[in-house]
């Protein structure tokens, strides 16, 4: 057993999901666990293990499917299951066969490569769950207890339990990100984990996906994405950053965001708000890489520079994301901004309300930022709890359905 393992949020998810479909794909970008988590959740129950990035091995999946399936009889761990595409469809015929769940177990970090192979061979048989890099509440163990109650009840319950984060150690926290391997690592060890992350992982899954030919270019392509983190999208930046095309830019931001890199926080859609923004926000999931990309050498050197603002943003939009794809609430995430350059950073969609949230790199309390909100009055929506998520260390009320949101609390 692996006495250094940090439970995972998902675990729990995961478990129902076994027990309802007879295979589970966990996808997530390249090294954030997924392979650790699975491989803990069958130590007791004799599960097989097997990579397709073994050559040998992935030969035979994609040459002899049958044959492979003989070799290695489930109930059974495939990794990096996008290496054999071949593999979806005998998995659909052993299926069929079977009115036993969770046979198959699968990993792949590559989801848009999959998704297309998933859904003509396996629907209805595939439940499909996605793993990020460690967020706060799993560094800290702290227990996860189902979608976040943005009321002041909830608000002040949660702050009994969670232990406070001061603006130093939150962005000590930004700047090492959530990858499980460097968490503890020292400056130069992070450093040079990430240096060989991109060359290992990034440049070479997208070689394989294709479309990418000059690594160079793609590099600098990465470069400029995390320079624009809580940006609107620019593929015109993108491009001259890259020395692109803005149809090649706009391709390559879809293969990072494949590859669970990179998130497109979508705009916020109702009818009867007109000139609204069609323009998503880029966010990066792990605040570590974006970190190291940009340059920022130190934890102070990023809390103090002029990009301290938008990685703040992406440190609290990615925890949000994180939270909310590990529970069972069904949501939907957006933000909006208008003609008038009005925005509202976050909108949760969650049993038919919509909670917004404005995020602020400040432990000084405006009140006056919630007057935004009554924008979305204008739409005929049913506006829930939210507030103002900041530096603040403790809930602070503004009123009957805002409040001031210490940022440790999500």
């Amino acid at each position: 057993m692996n006495t250094n393992y940090i439970p995972r949020a998902l675990e729990s998810k995961f478990i129902k999901m076994n027990a309802f479909f007879k295979a589970i794909l966990v996808t997530g970008a390249r090294q954030v666990g997924k392979t650790t988590m699975l491989k803990h959740l069958a130590e007791e129950n004799g599960r097989r293990y097997v990579t397709l990035d073994n050559l040998m091995v992935r030969n035979l999946a994609k040459t002899d499917p049958a044959l492979f399936f003989q070799t290695y009889k489930p109930p059974i761990l495939i990794d990096e299951i996008q290496y054999a595409p071949e593999l979806f469809e005998q998995i659909k015929i052993m299926c069929d066969e079977s009115e036993e769940t969770g046979r198959f177990w699968l990993t792949g970090s590559q989801r848009y490569a999959m998704i297309k192979n998933v859904q003509e061979s396996l629907a209805g048989r595939l439940g499909i769950l996605e793993l990020y890099s460690l967020s706060r509440c799993e560094i800290d163990e702290i227990p996860f207890d189902g979608p976040l109650d943005f009321s002041l009840p909830g608000l002040l319950e949660r702050q009994q339990r969670v232990k406070g984060l001061d603006p130093v150690s939150l962005f000590t926290r930004i700047w090492r990100g959530g990858m499980p391997q460097p968490l503890h690592a020292g400056t130069e060890e992070r450093d040079t984990y990430f240096e060989s992350y991109i060359d290992t992982y990034v440049m070479r899954d997208v070689t394989q996906l294709g479309g990418v030919t000059d690594a160079l270019k793609f590099r600098k392509f990465v470069t400029a994405c995390a320079a624009l983190v809580a940006k609107h999208v620019n593929y015109r930046i993108l491009a001259e950053a890259s020395d692109i095309s803005q149809p090649t830019a706009k391709e390559w931001l879809r293969l990072l965001e494949g590859l669970g890199f990179v998130y497109l926080l979508k705009p916020y859609e109702n009818k009867a708000l007109k000139r609204t923004s069609k323009t998503p926000k880029l966010y990066f999931f792990d605040t570590g890489l974006c970190a190291y990309l940009s340059r920022w050498l130190t934890p102070e050197a990023l809390r103090t520079g002029a990009a301290g603002g938008r990685f703040y943003e992406c440190y609290v939009v990615s925890e949000l994301i994180k939270h909310f794809a590990n529970a069972s609430a069904n949501v939907q995430l957006s933000h909006y901004r208008d003609a008038k350059a009005r925005e509202i950073c976050f909108l949760i969609e969650m049993n038919h309300q919509i909670h917004p949230l404005e995020i602020r790199q400040s432990a000084t309390l405006d009140f006056s930022v919630i007057r935004k909100f009554s924008v979305l009055d204008k739409a005929n929506v049913n506006r829930g709890t939210g507030g103002i998520l900041c530096l603040c260390q403790d809930v602070v009320p503004i009123d009957d359905r805002n409040c001031f949101i210490p940022s440790y609390l999500i």
